[in-house]
């Protein structure tokens, strides 16, 4: 059964104002760019959007918080965004900082179908607060709950029709985790094959938890901060 899809726009269209949406990629790395600017061309709106980070001011998850589209962030690092910061302080948009590794296994519970998990990262901090608490082998933990989305939006190097996906070494990083959390899971990749041309052992992401995927063609892949050597 073919998934390939031809228009980001239409695929989008099923995302809902305030929907959860998971999105992969860290910082601008494996961002699954045209998704989200199709998104962005959409218009839903009082999203929760769940995302390591918020891209920068005017690229990635920018373009949304740029448009008002976003009402609550669950992230971990927010510090690349003036529009962020702005509206934040403004009482215009909720956060949830979450640690960077309790992010990444909260989303990979809600893709296995665990509800829950104990982890001590945050323990006598405000990250802890309201939250159960127990002890393990004489060490408190906290409670943390699982994340899935209504949708998840992610970018891999290569796909086949099926919707299986290799990721490109560190442009892998969250994608994997959303693509699985989302009841509906759009993937984009930069080349798009028949079934059965990918090797089976090097596929990262099954088919399986795909609903369309589409070939993106050229993307920009901006550096978020370029740093050089003084000479």
């Amino acid at each position: 059964m073919s998934k390939r899809s031809t228009s980001f726009s239409a695929r989008i269209q099923s995302i809902k104002d305030g929907d959860t949406i998971i999105v992969g990629g860290f910082g601008l790395c494996g961002i699954p760019e045209k998704a989200i600017a199709a998104l962005a061309e959409h218009g839903a709106k009082d999203l929760t959007v769940v995302s390591n980070n918020c891209g920068v001011d005017d690229w990635g998850l920018g373009l949304l918080l740029a448009n008002k589209q976003i009402k609550k962030m669950i992230a971990s690092y927010v510090g690349e965004n003036k529009i962020f910061e702005e509206q934040y302080l403004s009482g215009g948009l909720d956060v949830e900082l979450v640690p960077q590794g309790t992010l990444a296994e909260r989303i990979r519970a809600g893709g296995a179908g665990i509800r829950g998990f104990y982890t001590p990262t945050g323990v006598g901090t405000p990250i802890a607060e309201g939250k159960e608490h127990k002890e393990f082998g004489g060490r408190t933990c906290i409670l943390e709950e699982a994340i899935t989305g209504d949708a998840a939006l992610v970018k891999a190097w290569k796909g086949d029709s099926f919707g299986n996906l290799i990721y490109r070494k560190t442009a892998r990083n969250f994608n994997p985790l959303a693509a699985a959390a989302g009841e509906k899971t759009i993937a984009e990749v930069e080349e798009l094959v028949e079934t059965r041309e990918l090797d089976p052992d090097v596929i990262h992401t099954p088919g399986l938890y795909i609903q369309d995927v589409l070939e993106g063609a050229e993307y920009e892949k901006r550096i978020e901060k370029r740093t050089t050597a003084q000479v």
